[in-house]
């Protein structure tokens, strides 16, 4: 076989064949790599893998077995929905970790997405919710964890840092993971926590607040206080974004929060001209105070939303995927992540639903993708 991308081979190799052993006619690895081909391409359900791998059959015959030829969409269908989920995430892992260099102060965030269309009205299954951590300078999907049912992402997010490498990075995460136990765990495996405040922690909410509400001008411009400031024009509107931070030592409850050194707040203003507006947001972190470290991270932050999940739905079409049963939908999100980082490794400069475009029209170029 072809030297293919360790993501194809030897991280998921050990993965268990939920069939019948002898009773196959197609290798498990086969209907992986060509899942996976078929993402890259375009593919967002069984019908177009199948299509793309009858269509691409003399390549795949290149560096695959294919001892009974390309399958079925419903042998697809079946494998992807039975494999077990947990084992699939862990070979995805595997691999990540094996092409990911860990970048000093890289800024990690996390967050989750619905699979909107991952609902089964008739057994009164709810849409999966996933949450992913993106590496902000690789960016490369890390990892993901499916919420559990009747649950959120408080329980799925320490699950998340426990299969991360984090020695080193600043996680970022919005209200909802604002907990002293994921701050805890954080801290635990060497990394740094800026996390977002809202109403969920009311106290600490309005104690982070009144240290800001409460300083005049000369102080947020002493040597209590850092302060950054951007400016960004464009679509006819302008945002000036200030950026303090300072010692988090004044708060009552700072010993329950480990790993606790600042707080800070982002004064956003956005103006067009119309009206203008005013947003204030406000943070914790285990970081010393540092405006301008602050304010890139926070930024960062948003990476998720715009790299991530906003590929995933123009490119892959993931919020339109109908892939409801068993462990299908969320193999499937893991299969869109493989295919995603894939096309990012890939170095022509062009957008990702180029690049998927290209791998459907041009054999070598999706080699290029795979093969690396």
């Amino acid at each position: 076989m072809e030297n293919i991308n360790p993501a194809l081979t030897v991280h998921f190799a050990n993965l268990v064949d939920p069939r019948i052993v002898g009773k196959t006619s197609h290798l498990l690895i086969d209907i992986i790599v060509i899942s996976v081909c078929g993402v890259i391409a375009g593919a967002s359900g069984w019908e177009q893998i199948e299509v793309f791998g009858k269509a691409r059959q003399d390549w795949f015959a290149g560096f695959l077995e294919l001892p009974g030829g390309i399958p079925s969409h419903d042998t697809f269908r079946r494998v992807l929905s039975r494999i077990d989920a947990k084992k699939f995430q862990k070979c995805f892992l595997s691999w990540v970790k094996s092409i990911t260099k860990v970048i000093p102060g890289e800024v990690i965030p996390i967050d989750g997405k619905t699979l909107r269309r991952s609902y089964d009205s008739g057994s009164n299954k709810k849409p999966i919710h996933m949450v992913s951590a993106w590496a902000s300078e690789n960016r490369l999907v890390l990892g993901q964890v499916k919420t559990a049912e009747k649950s959120n992402e408080i329980t799925a997010i320490p699950e998340l840092i426990d299969l991360l490498d984090i020695k080193g990075c600043i996680v970022t995460i919005d209200a909802m993971g604002c907990q002293r136990k994921i701050a805890g765990k954080i801290v635990k495996k060497g990394g740094d926590y800026i996390l977002g405040l809202k109403g969920n922690q009311e106290t600490l909410h309005e104690k982070v607040a009144e240290i800001f509400e409460e300083a005049d001008e000369e102080t947020l411009n002493s040597s209590q206080f850092d302060c950054f400031q951007t400016t960004e024009k464009g679509h006819g509107r302008e945002e000036t974004r200030t950026h303090y931070t300072t010692s988090a030592s004044s708060l009552p409850m700072i010993s329950k929060w480990p790993g606790l050194k600042t707080v800070g707040i982002v004064v956003s203003e956005r103006s067009t001209p119309k009206k203008t507006s005013l947003e204030c947001r406000y943070y914790i972190s285990s970081l010393p105070s540092d405006a301008e470290q602050f304010a890139k991270a926070v930024r960062s932050h948003w990476g998720i939303e715009n790299s991530l999940h906003y590929v995933l739905d123009v490119s892959f079409r993931e919020d339109e995927c109908r892939i409801r049963k068993g462990n299908a939908p969320q193999n499937f999100a893991v299969l869109r992540h493989i295919a995603r980082n894939l096309l990012q490794q890939e170095k022509t400069k062009m957008s990702i639903k180029k690049k998927q475009f290209r791998s459907a029209c041009d054999a070598k170029f999706l080699g290029q993708v795979v093969f690396g």
